[in-house]
């Protein structure tokens, strides 16, 4: 694993944030379908706040297959969507743009990840993001996956197991929460 010098990023940076498991709690064996059932990660809206300072973008870039199964419509996702960023900003955070993969993983869409079809889609709203000045948080493989095949940074966020040591060269640093991560860059502020 390496680890990289944060007290470099600033406004010219772009934060990339996955979302269940990162931003919100994870429903294991299940998706979050509607409002009723997002609910925000202890921290995290102080985190995107102290984000929000750091950060010139903050993209929440999220796989959501259960469309892809019929579970749930992408208006349905919508509308979650559309709560969170309210949320966030009524808690004096911000999301700049979400984007979502609704393709199921069977499908190897390049829109997916570990496929990088999100981060294109957001340098195509955002032409100023540089991937070379982007930090990827997220809580699986594939975002790392993700982060590194874009030329991002990465920071991996842990629930009850560490990663991996076969996947460390995905990795920049190891963090338990958004908290902590926010606590890091206001370390070096």
């Amino acid at each position: 694993m390496k680890t990289f010098d944060i007290s470099g990023i600033d406004k010219t940076w772009t934060l990339f944030l996955d979302r269940d498991g990162v931003i919100n709690k994870r429903l294991h064996g299940d998706y979050v379908k509607n409002v009723s059932e997002f609910e925000f990660l202890p921290g995290v809206l102080d985190a995107l706040k102290t984000f929000s300072e750091v950060f010139g973008k903050i993209i929440v870039v999220t796989n959501q297959q259960g469309i892809g199964k019929g579970i749930y419509s992408a208006a349905q996702l919508n509308e979650i969507h559309a709560h969170m960023v309210q949320q966030v900003h009524a808690a004096g955070g911000r999301m700049d743009a979400v984007f979502f993969a609704p393709n199921l993983a069977s499908e190897n869409s390049p829109l997916r990840k570990p496929g990088i079809g999100m981060a294109l889609q957001a340098k195509a709203q955002f032409p100023e993001i540089d991937f070379g000045r982007s930090l990827m948080i997220g809580d699986s493989i594939s975002d790392l996956e993700f982060g590194r095949t874009a030329g991002m940074r990465t920071m991996y966020v842990y629930h009850d197991e560490r990663l991996p040591a076969a996947h460390h060269a995905l990795c920049d640093r190891e963090i338990h929460s958004l908290s902590e991560a926010a606590a890091l860059l206001q370390a070096v502020r």
